[in-house]
């Protein structure tokens, strides 16, 4: 048993005991670190002092991370604006800001402010935030949600009602929503229609939420027969991205992030695509450089396409390349099992064939496209028990469906992307029906290509 210390708060980790005593012999003064008896453990749980589990073979770089941030002075490293119609608002990038008391102060025009969290992002960051805006003069409450995607439902949103309700938050009230990217879209529908609008602030978590959930306003929760088809568009008032929490996500779901990122690269951006496939093997050992350069040319190139059109009349559209198969594959395997970016991977890929069938891009495209989402340990086919009945099904009901007739993001070239119905159903089904033979050809192989990069619960 061990236990991090910072500003007093204690998180209790549960590992491996002997794999703990191997580790200790590493550990330094600087880490704050003491591993307790189980006795010392038990009189803490009296305490009702939060416990958290995470695998014992990324401790030390949770560690790591704790002491970076027991280290670091808040610092804002760099901004971008999102012009959207309703609302202009920064992302700030920068170390520790989840800790800056005068930043997160400032996004609250009153009194009050409800966080809401998970239970996996919370025993991390909870504190910390709640800390903060109470240095800052705040009254503070808190929602704290079971985490997954599953949970992206009615009920939660509830919950988040009911919080504010007990709380009596009023319009100069604030809501931040800390956590990954099913945290941030129910937080958003929450404070859009509470009191018919109050401010909220996006602190994600998750390299996913950075690069694509957090920025433009989409809030929503999930219906049993299509992924996100509740909601509303209601843009944030601050996105404050700590890059120190970055360094706790597990692969898996850094992974998931990727996805996103490359996205950018094939809608609306050939150079940065060109960047990412020099780079990749640098991004996804998180090498500061590339990775934050990832970020802001990809929170960049979602700000300009919301800039151009909030409410997705139009050209916003594009930014859901591989989404309407990706969605399918989300609500057909149950939500949660595979992550919404693992799901956009496979999806794209079966955009980047389908625009090949059309003839609108070479087939050297399509290799290119797979071969960097391989690289970043991501799907590149759909689950096998997936046909044309399982896809229809739920694409049927896709919010780019417009009095029946479904449209679909395709790619023009490298760095172009179009949203149209203007496609022969047969070359669709063509498409859906390919990874069907590839499966049946060999079964093998077409599971290697499926599989997860990691099987293990995330640390959001």
């Amino acid at each position: 048993w061990n236990a991090i210390f910072v500003d007093h708060k204690v998180l209790f980790i549960m590992v491996d005991i002997q794999e703990g005593l191997a580790f200790v012999g590493g550990l330094s003064l600087r880490q704050k670190i003491h591993f307790l008896s189980y006795e010392s453990l038990k009189v803490c749980q009296k305490k009702q002092i939060s416990v958290c589990s995470v695998k014992s073979r990324r401790l030390f770089h949770l560690c790591a991370s704790m002491e970076k941030v027991i280290e670091t002075e808040p610092v804002i490293e760099s901004s971008l604006e999102v012009d959207a119609d309703s609302r202009k608002y920064p992302i700030h990038f920068g170390k520790n800001l989840l800790s800056d008391s005068k930043l997160l102060g400032s996004c609250v025009r009153g009194h009050k402010a409800i966080i809401v969290t998970n239970t996996t992002v919370g025993p991390l960051y909870l504190g910390r935030v709640k800390s903060a805006l109470e240095s800052a003069g705040k009254a503070v409450t808190v929602v704290e949600l079971p985490d997954g995607e599953e949970y992206k439902t009615i009920d939660s949103l509830s919950a988040v009602w009911d919080a504010c309700m007990e709380f009596r938050l009023d319009r100069k009230s604030v809501l931040f929503a800390l956590g990954g990217g099913v945290i941030g879209d129910i937080s958003g529908f929450a404070a859009s229609a509470f009191v018919r609008g109050i401010d909220f602030v996006q602190l994600p978590t998750t390299l996913l939420a950075v690069v694509d959930s957090a920025v433009g306003g989409k809030t929503a929760i999930n219906h049993p027969q299509g992924k996100n088809m509740i909601g509303a568009f209601y843009q944030p008032t601050a996105v404050i991205v700590d890059t120190l929490a970055l360094e706790t996500l597990d692969d898996r779901q850094y992974a998931a992030g990727v996805a996103e990122v490359i996205k950018y690269g094939l809608i609306c951006d050939a150079e940065f695509f060109e960047y990412l496939e020099s780079n990749m093997e640098r991004l996804m050992k998180r090498d500061p450089e590339v990775l934050g350069y990832a970020m802001k040319i990809s929170c960049q190139r979602k700000a300009d396409v919301v800039a151009a059109d909030e409410k997705e009349s139009g050209i916003r559209a594009i930014l859901n390349l591989g989404h309407t198969f990706g969605h399918a594959i989300e609500a057909h395997q149950g939500y949660g099992n595979w992550l919404h970016g693992e799901a956009v991977a496979a999806g794209m890929v079966m955009a980047a064939e389908m625009s090949c069938r059309l003839g609108w891009i070479d087939r050297s495209l399509v290799a290119r496209t797979e071969a960097l989402l391989v690289r970043a340990s991501l799907p590149v086919v759909p689950p096998p028990n997936m046909g044309i009945e399982a896809f229809m099904r739920y694409m049927s009901v896709d919010k780019k469906v417009e009095s029946g007739v479904l449209k679909l993001v395709l790619l023009k070239s490298l760095g172009e992307a179009i949203v149209t119905s203007d496609f022969d159903k047969e070359i669709l089904y063509d498409t859906i029906m390919l990874y069907q033979q590839r499966f049946k050809e060999n079964p093998g192989r077409y599971m290697v290509q499926s599989v997860h990069s990691e099987k293990e619960q995330a640390v959001r």
